[in-house]
């Protein structure tokens, strides 16, 4: 039997007046609101991934702030496992010209109780997990996300006792 990775995603958490913006998009023929979020690229960062993310569905630029968690989640449908890490942050400079991401139907400002509405409806329970640790005020500094490369890995200072 095969080794499965899970594919890495990351996810963007932003509110504006207890409003938090969330993408609807059309999975496998079905609509459904998800945080903007997507795949790692290779050789891309976790914090540049999920500023690209931001910026290609919704068409705003997002300043990261804090790492709200990482979830290991496994799709009951497709069997697919997905380990996603959450961001808090900002937003702002929205290009209300840009195209879209694929799939992206719509991008909206929903509350938590709206959002809470619509489970049946959300691309997967991270949507409101993720919404949650963030209500509940868990967050990591940004500087606990490493990106390590060939030119990096040696930077990293050394610890003296």
């Amino acid at each position: 039997m095969p080794i499965r990775t899970p594919e890495i995603t990351v996810a963007a958490i932003t509110e504006t007046d207890g409003r938090f913006l969330v993408v609807e998009e059309l999975i496998n023929r079905r609509l459904v609101f998800n945080q903007p979020a997507g795949h790692v690229e290779p050789g891309e960062s976790l914090v540049t991934a999920v500023i690209r993310e931001v910026r290609e569905e919704t068409a705003w630029r997002f300043e990261p702030e804090s790492l709200i968690g990482v979830y290991l989640w496994r799709s009951p449908e497709s069997g697919v496992t997905s380990m996603r890490f959450a961001f808090s942050g900002t937003v702002d400079d929205h290009q209300a010209a840009q195209p879209l991401d694929h799939g992206i139907v719509g991008t909206h400002w929903l509350s938590a109780a709206d959002l809470r509405g619509r489970e049946k409806h959300l691309r997967s329970p991270l949507v409101m997990r993720c919404i949650e640790d963030y209500l509940h005020g868990r967050r990591q500094p940004l500087a606990s996300v490493g990106h390590l490369d060939i030119e990096t890995a040696h930077e990293i200072p050394a610890v003296t006792v």
